[in-house]
């Protein structure tokens, strides 16, 4: 399976709208979630109308092509969240470990005024939390994928088409 550039940008352009649409007269901050999120949240956010800031955060939870279902933290939140409309910005919502480590964080030490996702990947067959994906660029199979920022061991971020590893 590959996924097009211009799917991709497809899926951002999608997102975007709906953000900017949501958002009219509100100020924005994004957090993206690095390494993966980086390209997304770069093309997202040039295309964002409303007054805006950028802030990230680095967690990890997998370990080659597989989740341990631990999210260590690498780099953590410092931005003051209090009373701030907050939209966390993932690479790829699977399990949904990362997402709810980030979001009980910002829930709880924080109090921003609203918590939105936006991912540009999600994949409804693995995912095994109840926090609502606010704003999804593709749906896509339990596959796991490179590309666009999303890599394997490092690798394959720089691909501009998003692609499916096999054995």
């Amino acid at each position: 399976m590959c996924i097009s550039r211009a799917k991709v940008r497809a899926g951002i352009e999608h997102i975007a709208e709906r953000i900017n649409n949501d958002y009219e007269g509100k100020e924005i901050l994004f957090l993206a979630v690095l390494n993966g999120a980086f390209m997304f949240a770069a093309e997202l956010v040039r295309q964002i109308k409303p007054l805006c800031r950028i802030s990230f955060v680095k967690v990890a939870s997998y370990q080659g092509d597989a989740t341990e279902g631990i999210v260590r933290e690498l780099i953590g939140l410092k931005e003051d969240l209090n009373g701030k409309h907050v939209i966390l910005i993932e690479d790829i919502v699977d399990t949904g470990f990362t997402l709810e480590h980030i979001t009980n964080q910002m829930r709880n030490g924080y109090k921003p005024a609203s918590i939105a996702i936006a991912s540009l990947l999600f994949k409804p067959q693995a995912y095994r939390k109840n926090i609502a994906i606010d704003y999804v660029g593709l749906e896509i199979p339990n596959d796991f994928v490179v590309g666009w920022g999303l890599d394997y061991n490092g690798y394959g971020r720089n691909l501009e088409e998003i692609y499916v590893i096999e054995e």
